[in-house]
Order: C-alpha cells, then structure tokens, then sequence
C-alpha cells in the first residue's frame, strides 16, 4: 500500500497537537480511525513515524524528516490547484493579503478600495499581523502577499519595494506645540509627555531605537496597541505620539512636527514567496499596488 493524501494530513496534524485526542478532533474523525490510518501510513513506509511512550506523542527522526516532506507535498498540491482554478481574465478568485498594523491606518483602505473597484470577482482575505509571522504564513503557502518593511528577511522571501515611508512628532490642536515652527530638536523630547503606540509593533521599536541612539528618555504617559485609539486619544488631550507622516494626512485635526535629527525613514516593500506559483489575482494585485506607490511618491 502507498500512502495517501489523508494519510499526510493525519500524520501532520498528530505531530502539529503532539496528541491524537485533540488531532482527531480537528479533523473530525475517530480516534481509533486515526490511529489505525497512522499504523497503515508507518507500516507503509516501514518505520516508526511517532513516539507513543510519553504523556504527549512525538515525532521520531524520521517522523521530523517525513514531515518536511509531508508538509512541502500538501502546499506543492494546494498551489496546483490553484492554479487549475486559476481565471485568467480575474472574472473570479481568490487573494490572501496580510499588512503590519500600521498600515491599516492609511494604506489598506485606498489599496483594497482600487483593486476591488476593479477586480470585483476576485474574493479578498486580508489579515493584520506582525512582520515576522507574514513571512513564515508566506512560507507555509497560507499567504499569497504581504506588505511590510524592508530588511533581512526569511530564505525563501522575495521582496518588492513600494515607497519610503517618514515619520514625525505629532500633536492635536490642544497641544502647546501645535503651530509652533519645526523642526523639534529630538532632545526636546525628553521634556515631553508621550502616548505611544504598543512594544507589539514594529513602529515603536524603531521609534526607541531613534531615542535610544540620541539618549532621550521621553515620559511615556500611556501606550496603545491600536492606531485609531492613538490618533483619537492625541486628538483629544495635550500627548504627543510620533507616527508615520501618511497616518496624520488621513487626520487633518493631526499636526505633524519634525525632528532633528529625523528619525530614519523605512522602505515600505510587497512581500511573496519565492519560486512558487503566483495567482492571477497575486500578479494583478502586485501590479496595481507597484504603480500606485510610484504615483503617491
């Protein structure tokens, strides 16, 4: 007997739980049934795939070495039927998008709005997610596209860049600052009282890396992990935040106010997997989002 494309999902979802309570639950199926699949899959290949002797199971050294293959095989198949699903002319499909938080501020709305209005068969799943978890999604084919930030980036991660993305102190109309003439010097920070956004995003590790390299150490009066939270909570009191340039041109109440030394500006890039079959709907998005960052710049 050969295995089977069930037998590839059961034996991955058993070492994904390290349990096959939990794994047939997930799939729906008996435990007795999945455990007589997984003795047919090992008595097929002639090895012992998982350790049943512990309180949880675990994969054996070939079990580890299978599951590479195993997990490969499925994604090489899902992407083959994607591609016989595929409609050339986007009179239908399907695209699977993730974006870094604070892009869903002021660059996800007018992207989706364009590709949409244009492509209106095309079936959108977009995600917010951190950086580092887009590029193991793309890997693991649960992704089509990313948008994120330029940098070393995971082998197998092929990037495009957009547009360079600035950032600046920001205040609200209540602020003391607001008006007054730029740019701040960053020391004048440490005088200032500060809402920041979270340490969950990638925006404020950069932001401290700026105040830790010129010594600022800013009173920080409360932290946010949500953008649209931010932005009200400065349009409201006398904080300031620092934020990128494009997020205050989508809030007219916001005042940007630059500093020197500016803090290092970030390349905005398109990410994909690399050597894997692109969807119709991938390249056309890949195609309006390069041309409508060269129009904004």
């Amino acid at each position: 007997m050969k295995p089977e494309l069930r037998h590839l999902r059961y034996f991955l979802a058993v070492a994904e739980h390290a349990n096959f309570t939990r794994a047939a639950e997930e799939l729906r199926i008996s435990q007795p049934t999945l455990s007589q699949q997984i003795r047919q899959l090992e008595k097929a290949l002639g090895v012992q795939l998982l350790d049943r002797t512990g309180r949880t199971v675990r994969l054996t050294d070939a079990g580890t070495a299978y599951a590479h293959y195993a997990q490969r095989a499925l994604r090489d198949l899902a992407a083959g039927e994607r591609a016989v699903l595929d409609v050339q002319d986007l009179s239908r499909g399907r695209l699977r998008l993730a974006v870094t938080p604070t892009f869903t501020a002021y660059l996800t709305g007018p992207v989706i709005s364009a590709f949409h209005t244009r492509h209106p068969g095309i079936s959108l799943d977009v995600r917010e997610m951190t950086q580092d978890r887009i590029e193991a999604d793309l890997l693991a084919d649960r992704l089509d596209l990313g948008i994120a930030f330029a940098g070393t980036h995971l082998p197998g991660i092929e990037a495009t860049a957009l547009f360079t993305e600035s950032l600046s102190l920001v205040v609200g109309p209540h602020h003391p600052d607001t008006g007054a003439p730029g740019p701040m010097p960053v020391t004048d920070l440490g005088e200032r009282h500060l809402a920041l956004l979270s340490g969950d995003f990638a925006t404020r590790r950069h932001i401290d890396q700026h105040f830790a390299d010129h010594h600022v150490q800013p009173r920080i009066a409360l932290e946010a992990n949500s953008i649209s939270a931010l932005t009200e909570i400065v349009a409201r009191t006398r904080l300031a935040t620092v934020l990128p340039d494009a997020i205050t041109h989508e809030h007219p109440h916001l005042t940007p106010i630059p500093l020197t030394p500016a803090l290092p500006t970030r390349t905005v890039t398109l990410l994909r997997r690399d050597s894997t079959y692109q969807s119709a709907a991938a390249r056309a998005f890949t195609l309006q989002t390069v041309h409508w960052a060269h129009a904004r710049v």
